[in-house]
């Protein structure tokens, strides 16, 4: 099998879109676990029983959304950065850095072809997730609750895509691609 070499353009953005990815998942699992709205309001309620305070429910679940509201505007602001990375990568093949995958190709095999699919596939949910964490920012408040059931649709196929694309390049690394990961990396093969 020919080894692919991956250019710097290539690779910056690909560990880019995966640290940006990556740090998106930490801030939804950092707000579904222990930052949730609920969790957070138990604590000041704890603080609060040793004192003479007092504050509702629903009080304490405002607080408590304040709190962590810094942790999930860095949830917006990696949102945009990877609206400008999405784009960067769909410029970049117009300008020859890059190439659009074409699962259609006559002379791919079954498992290029799959995987080629499985990009765009993945890509096509990437661009929802970002159109709709778009609407729910910038767009109409009529459609922000529509957007929201969709946006969070995203953990899913972004875990699901992560565990696939990791699994893939194990097997890529210990079969018929040796040395992919340092290929991604720096751009050149480690020799053994």
């Amino acid at each position: 099998m020919e080894e692919k070499k991956y250019s710097k353009i290539y690779r910056l953005i690909h560990w880019a879109i995966a640290i940006s990815l990556v740090l998106l998942l930490v801030t939804i699992f950092l707000r579904l676990t222990w930052m949730n709205k609920t969790n957070v309001a138990n604590i000041i309620q704890d603080y609060l029983n040793g004192t003479d305070q007092v504050l509702s429910q629903k009080q304490l679940i405002v607080l408590a959304k304040k709190i962590r509201q810094p942790m999930w505007n860095w949830h917006i602001y990696i949102g945009y950065v990877l609206v400008g990375l999405y784009s960067i990568r769909f410029l970049l093949p117009l300008f020859g850095y890059m190439r659009y995958q074409n699962p259609l190709r006559k002379d791919l095999t079954a498992k290029l072809r799959f995987q080629q699919w499985l990009y765009i596939i993945f890509y096509i949910c990437i661009i929802i997730s970002l159109a709709t964490g778009l609407m729910i920012e910038l767009g109409p408040k009529s459609s922000k609750e529509l957007m929201e059931e969709i946006h969070v649709l995203s953990i899913y196929y972004l875990i699901s895509f992560i565990v696939i694309h990791l699994a893939g390049v194990f097997i890529a690394e210990f079969s018929d691609q040796k040395g992919i990961v340092s290929r991604m990396i720096s751009g050149t093969r480690d020799e053994d």
